[in-house]
């Protein structure tokens, strides 16, 4: 999904109801879960994606910090 960041991937769960999780894993120590949400139409809305890119600019600048 790199309109949501670099290295972010989707998991999509199909069960009757479209699910999808947005997350990334490039990082040695953690997978991080950025959003996950019942997806009702074709199109992923634009919520979401925007609710997904600032958790990921957000876990980028605290990793960051922490170095």
């Amino acid at each position: 999904m790199p309109s949501v960041g670099a290295g972010v991937t989707e998991i999509r769960i199909r069960t009757g109801v479209e699910h999808r999780v947005f997350y990334v894993a490039k990082f040695r120590n953690a997978i991080y879960v950025l959003h996950a949400f019942e997806k009702r139409t074709r199109k992923t809305a634009k919520k979401d994606i925007e609710l997904a890119a600032k958790r990921y600019r957000e876990l980028i600048r605290d990793r960051q910090a922490q170095r």
